[in-house]
């Protein structure tokens, strides 16, 4: 394709000379002007640059001051870190001690606790056991009843949870033994020194002397009334009735004809009295130690044998007899066969207390 030529502009119409000259004159102005400016700016803009610069090395000196003042905190920190580390372990590690003597000073006051409540324990077992006996030997309830209350008292002192069951089985224990009763040893004892001091006095069933004479009048007594002799009756025959009274009177004092029942009784000859009287006696006493004893079935037997003898060989008719068989026949009623009760579940509470179940 063709090029065209290009076109050259007219040339403008040529300008007076000086007008020419003051636009050359202002154009070198505005140029001068703008270097001017331009020289200002660039002086502004170097200065700024120079305190950008300056601002940006202070500040950089600044960044690595701070730098070099975060590395030597950091370096403190992290020996107070190591520091800290160190510590934190050294106190875990007493802190484990502390742990360690703690829990030993805990059982050691679990097995002080339990060492005391045991040694309680085995002290009320004791005193228990020994009421008992005294129990046994006495005859009494007072000394198991005492033993209760002073080991419930102590057991209260102590403020153990544990021991509830033990105080629970005291309190149904001594309220068991407050119902109940129990032979009155010593009254009995003395009844049984009376009868054997009146063993002396039983008139004997075989001594027909002592029975005579009781029956014979006392001195003083009015005799028994005679039948008035007749007035007109002869002396010979007066003679001969006063004669036949003697003799009737004689006779009745040597003859005495009675039903007996026990010929043994009648029998037994008049040496042999002082040793039944003491066979009586030592049966008495005999039944006086199994009483003491507590041995109640040979008290009763004892007592029994001695019931027979008097009713075997001693009179009825006396009062001094029936006054011994009845003293006899009540104190075999009064003897009674029961066994003091065992505190078996105080001494079982205690068993299981002392195994720490």
């Amino acid at each position: 394709m063709p090029i065209d030529p290009p076109i050259e502009p007219a040339a403008p119409p040529a300008a007076p000379p000086p007008a020419g000259d003051a636009a050359l004159r202002a154009g070198r102005w505005l140029l001068g002007m703008l270097v001017a400016a331009a020289l200002v700016s660039s002086l502004l803009l170097w200065q700024r640059l120079a305190a950008i610069q300056e601002q940006l090395a202070r500040q950089s000196a600044d960044s690595g001051t701070q730098a070099i003042e975060a590395r030597a905190v950091a370096r403190e920190a992290q020996d107070l870190a190591r520091e800290t580390a160190a510590r934190l372990a050294v106190m875990e590690t007493r802190v484990g001690e502390v742990a360690l003597q703690r829990s030993q000073l805990e059982e050691l006051m679990h097995s002080l606790s339990r060492t005391r409540d045991e040694n309680l324990v085995v002290d009320i077992e004791a005193g228990l056991r020994l009421a008992q006996q005294q129990a046994q030997l006495t005859g009494s309830v007072q000394p198991l009843v005492a033993a209760l209350k002073s080991a419930g008292q102590r057991i209260e002192r102590a403020a153990q949870p544990r021991l509830a069951p033990v105080q629970r089985a005291m309190a149904q224990d001594l309220e068991r033994l407050e119902r109940t009763s129990v032979t009155d040893t010593a009254g009995l004892l003395g009844r049984i020194d009376d009868l054997v001091r009146q063993a002396d006095a039983l008139p004997l069933l075989a001594d027909v002397a002592r029975a005579s004479d009781m029956r014979q009048p006392r001195a003083g007594a009015a005799a028994p009334a005679e039948a008035p002799a007749p007035a007109d009756e002869p002396a010979w025959a007066a003679l001969l009735r006063r004669a036949w009274e003697a003799v009737r009177a004689e006779a009745r004092g040597l003859l005495r004809v009675s039903r007996v029942d026990q010929p043994q009784a009648i029998l037994l000859a008049p040496e042999q009295a002082f040793f039944l009287r003491e066979n009586l006696k030592l049966t008495l006493l005999n039944a006086r130690l199994a009483l003491l004893a507590r041995r109640m079935d040979s008290a009763r037997a004892d007592l029994q044998m001695a019931s027979a003898a008097v009713a075997r060989y001693f009179d009825p008719a006396s009062r001094r007899t029936q006054a011994m068989a009845a003293a006899l026949a009540q104190l075999q009623s009064h003897i009674k066969d029961a066994e003091l009760p065992q505190l078996d579940a105080s001494l079982a509470a205690l068993a299981t207390a002392a195994a720490g179940r």
